[in-house]
């Protein structure tokens, strides 16, 4: 039986974190979370995630940091910058991260991050 995926969920908000969690968990994934920058990277170097969702709103870094320093980590996990702004707020500045893309948090499920995760395999083996 292959293993449950892990997910880093990178939210401020305990509630956001909570209901992703739940949302997640029963999806299929192992979560951890973390509620700031730098305990995402921390956290990410130790668990070694396959996923990341990641607000772009934290108290210390902002997601486009947060996504360069986890970039840069191997294995390189997928990551997904989440808020609850528009896409279109941060002008280019998703598609020039590394992020794999954007999702709205309102359009949050376990499927849109198995296809983020389905995407990134892909990605890497081509």
């Amino acid at each position: 039986m292959a293993p449950l995926p892990a997910v880093l969920v990178v939210d401020d908000h305990d509630g956001f974190r909570a209901f992703a969690r739940v949302m997640l968990e029963a999806s299929g994934f192992t979560v951890t979370e973390a509620a700031s920058g730098a305990e995402a990277a921390a956290t990410a170097r130790i668990i070694r995630p396959q996923l990341v969702l990641l607000d772009i709103q934290l108290p210390d870094f902002d997601g486009f940091e947060v996504a360069r320093r986890l970039a840069g980590q191997e294995p390189r996990p997928v990551i997904v910058l989440t808020s609850t702004r528009e896409a279109t707020d941060y002008g280019g500045r998703i598609t020039s991260s590394p992020a794999a893309g954007f999702l709205p948090k309102d359009q949050l499920t376990g499927a849109a991050l198995h296809g983020f995760l389905a995407a990134g395999r892909a990605g890497r083996s081509a």
